[in-house]
């Protein structure tokens, strides 16, 4: 009763935009914020980040660095205790098909972060910026855990957004490109080698680019937001050109 008091005083003094984002987050979420600060630090990207002195500027970037492990521990215990007999390598490609960046963008897109992500972005920007919103998505989770604390946290995630991810065709598409074409170059005694070709974006968002041979001959390129995920689109490319059994 004391939580629900503090919460309708607080509501008195929210201006429009707070109560706007507060009705925000209690439709996403499922509770009302009660550190609405918090949430409102979750929101704001670094495009739009304010400098408080001494060339210190306030962003989401902090929460998005809680948000991730905190996501990421949730996800990994979910899929031990779900998969009790399956190995390390399938439960930690699983967590990353569901926790990539890709993944991420388009469940903040799905819940509706576009609609209050603070952000100094022009459309254009928006488009380069392509993980504006996954990158919230676990700011997000990151305020959710400091304002509500893991459990409620685990149960928002678990109830509300494994919901929009269809775990079976996930397992079922879950495939280590690399290791598929190390196995088939050890088969058929053939060299490949993965060599980083060039980086391009800026400090905070970057695109990699990889180029895979094969016996010395340049054969395919991947390009990722990673290291690992150009190499794992390298891997692709080459296990379709050559029609590697997947």
């Amino acid at each position: 009763m004391k939580i629900i008091r503090l919460l309708r005083l607080q509501e008195l003094i929210y201006n429009t935009k707070e109560r706007r984002l507060a009705a925000a987050i209690k439709m996403i979420v499922g509770r009302k914020p009660l550190n609405l600060a918090l949430y409102k630090l979750a929101i704001k990207h670094a495009s739009a980040a304010e400098e408080i002195g001494n060339g210190i500027k306030i962003s989401n970037e902090r929460l998005e660095y809680l948000g991730d492990a905190v996501l990421g521990t949730i996800i990994a215990e979910h899929l031990f205790l779900k998969f009790p007999y399956r190995d390390e390598g399938f439960l930690t490609e699983t967590r990353s098909r569901i926790v990539n960046r890709e993944s991420l963008n388009q469940i903040g897109l799905k819940i509706g972060l576009e609609k209050i992500v603070e952000s100094e972005l022009s459309q254009k920007g928006l488009y380069l910026h392509k993980s504006i919103y996954g990158d919230t998505f676990e700011a997000l989770v990151g305020a959710v855990y400091l304002d509500r604390g893991y459990y409620f946290t685990k149960h928002f995630i678990l109830t509300r957004i494994l919901t929009h991810f269809d775990l079976d065709n996930i397992i079922k598409t879950t495939i280590n490109f690399k290791s598929k074409i190390i196995e088939w170059a050890q088969k058929y005694n053939h060299q490949i080698e993965f060599s980083l070709s060039t980086v391009n974006g800026n400090k905070r968002f970057k695109e990699f680019v990889v180029n895979l041979t094969i016996d010395g001959v340049d054969a395919v390129e991947g390009k990722g937001a990673t290291k690992k995920k150009a190499e794992q689109e390298a891997a692709k490319a080459a296990c379709e050109k050559l029609n590697i059994p997947l």
